[in-house]
């Protein structure tokens, strides 16, 4: 079994991060969130990996290499335009070949991994399998109608009245019936191959179709919303340690790592936290659900429930919540009331702001 994974598409709804950046590299609990996917595919025990790249080829690349540092043999399949996910099983045939295959999107999160899953489809395949999970707003995704024994009977794109609150949830496996599948359906109205249209296509066909239902914790990290909320959901999980400086004036609680170089000074850290590489904190509070990456600076600023990319700083800022900023950002103080500020930040920015 092989697996493709989309690591393409412009990453619109988190802009303005995603201008200089590819959306699968924005990090949670300071590793990007396309590298929970490719230690997923990993570990259950698929080896020949294909990676759709787009216009951030170039990062995507340099970021994943050749594979070798999660165990795998990875091969960079290019797409001119992100064409819908039909098409990029349609371009990767020549790697896919006879062989069965996962396809994984790049910037969806499963908590518990795909193990299961995938040793599932291996010891019984059908034609296809779809992972699926309940969600409360199911108008937002391609959904899926299944009956009692879990097969799936018909499939709606963002359907206006929906007949089910099962969401396809961004890992599908299939067999070679697939390719016959995205070779016969058209463009859909917004000029994309749809994969449920393939999908609805083999339904059509008579071809088997199981589904997955996700008991764990899935989401969709293509906002920033739902980032931050992976990015807490990780910190629960977070192993503590302190293998950086930490002075005694200083009180760390709960589960915080401070990573090899980086300092804390006169500081107040309140778990979950991670503080990267190099960073250094002084005179100041980082509160829950809180990740700083490499070489920042947060002098005498209270920041927390954010994200926050490497070689930031922040200096006499009053208070940061629920933000994601982007890399080499500088926040600094402006005269001016108190306040709290949610910040959405790009890539270099410099921002002023009233505190």
């Amino acid at each position: 079994m092989k697996a493709l994974v989309l690591a393409g598409g412009s990453g619109t709804r988190l802009r303005p991060i995603t201008h200089t950046s590819s959306k699968q590299l924005v990090p949670v609990a300071n590793k990007p969130i396309l590298f929970y996917g490719l230690e997923s595919i990993a570990a259950a025990g698929i080896t020949d990996v294909g990676v759709i790249v787009g216009s951030t080829a170039p990062e995507i690349e340099a970021a994943v290499g050749d594979g070798s540092a999660f165990g795998l043999n990875v091969t960079y399949i290019p797409q001119s335009e992100p064409l819908g996910l039909a098409h990029a099983v349609l371009i990767a045939q020549p790697f896919l070949g006879d062989d069965d295959f996962v396809m994984y999107l790049g910037d969806n999160f499963v908590l518990d991994g795909i193990t299961d899953v995938v040793e599932e489809f291996r010891k019984d395949p059908r034609d296809a399998q779809v992972l699926l999970t309940r969600v409360d707003n199911p108008t937002a995704f391609g959904v899926a109608v299944t009956d009692d024994k879990g097969n799936i009977l018909d499939l709606e794109e963002k359907p206006r009245t929906p007949r089910s609150d099962l969401a396809i949830a961004g890992v599908y496996l299939f067999t070679t019936a697939v390719h016959e599948a995205v070779r016969a359906i058209r463009p859909s109205a917004r000029g994309e191959l749809e994969i449920t249209d393939a999908l609805q296509w083999m339904i059509d066909q008579g071809m088997a179709i199981r589904s997955t239902v996700i008991t764990g914790y899935w989401k969709d990290t293509g906002n920033v919303t739902d980032m931050l909320e992976v990015n807490r959901t990780l910190l629960e999980r977070l192993q503590p340690s302190v293998d950086g400086y930490v002075d005694d004036e200083s009180e760390i609680i709960g589960r915080v790592r401070i990573e090899p170089g980086a300092e804390v000074r006169r500081s107040r850290i309140v778990g979950p936290v991670i503080i990267g590489a190099g960073s250094v904190v002084s005179d100041s509070y980082v509160g829950p659900s809180t990740s700083v990456a490499e070489n920042c600076r947060i002098t005498h600023s209270e920041i927390e429930y954010s994200i926050v990319l490497r070689e930031s700083s922040f200096d006499h800022i009053r208070r940061v919540a629920a933000s994601l900023v982007g890399r080499n950002v500088k926040v600094a103080l402006a005269p001016g009331l108190p306040a709290t500020h949610r910040l959405v930040i790009g890539d270099h920015g410099h921002v002023q702001l009233s505190s």
